[in-house]
């Protein structure tokens, strides 16, 4: 094949694929489009409705998996779910992201059930498990390798990789409920009312089902005493 040829193939190709890419753009925009019309088919007033405002009751943390998301994953409307995500649904005291939706939803928004949602099979929880570097997520992937190391007698034992990766995507989500557990917007919360409730669920690609992991708290009771705080409230 002569040079040419080859640069003219080179050519075609490049174009082909930013002409695809413009097309995946494009479709965003038709998708926006085409929702709108459904949502004003089946209720012309919706968007009026939607801009008055919202009183979601959940607060939802999840992975930022493209392929778990709060509303599909619960089949509930937009305004029901207040939504934070980041790789592996982790909550830590140190992320003031997390700490900021937490306190807007708990303190404002008033929600009833924060919900730490994993899910089997997350790149991040694998990432962790292994020994690689991949950037500068590896500093964020320490905090699942701490997870490990609470657990590492459980986890140890198990020689099935695949169902070591699964218990501690569930270890992950039992420690970031305890970590909610622990912040004083919610102890503080708990406190003023009694209908604030703390849920770990695991989602199964595979059955698109919820794992409810039992380990809902309603108050600051199992705390242990270092994290349970005194009752003079201090903002």
């Amino acid at each position: 094949m002569s040079k040419e040829n080859i640069k003219k193939m080179s050519s075609e190709l490049s174009q082909e694929k930013s002409e695809k890419q413009k097309r995946g753009y494009q479709e965003l925009l038709q998708g926006n489009r085409d929702w709108v019309k459904t949502e004003l088919d089946r209720d012309p007033d919706y968007f009026n409705k939607l801009a008055a405002g919202q009183e979601p009751d959940v607060l939802w943390i999840g992975c930022s998996d493209s392929r778990v998301p709060a509303n599909e994953v619960t089949n509930t409307r937009p305004g029901q779910v207040f939504v934070h995500r980041n790789i592996a649904n982790v909550c830590v005291h140190s992320d003031m992201n997390m700490l900021s939706v937490l306190d807007y939803a708990v303190n404002v928004l008033k929600v009833k059930h924060v919900i730490v949602s994993g899910h089997y099979g997350c790149g991040g929880i694998a990432a962790a498990l292994s020994n690689q570097q991949f950037g500068l997520i590896d500093n964020w992937l320490r905090h699942i390798k701490d997870v490990y190391r609470l657990h590492s007698n459980e986890l140890d034992r198990i020689t099935d990789e695949s169902i070591k990766l699964d218990r501690l995507v569930e270890l992950n989500v039992i420690e970031q409920v305890y970590n909610l557990c622990k912040t004083t917007i919610v102890q503080n919360a708990w406190r003023e009312r009694e209908d604030l409730e703390i849920h770990g669920w695991v989602i199964d690609l595979k059955t698109g089902l919820v794992k409810d992991l039992q380990v809902t708290a309603k108050s600051s009771e199992n705390l242990g005493k270092i994290f349970k705080l005194d009752e003079s409230k201090v903002r």
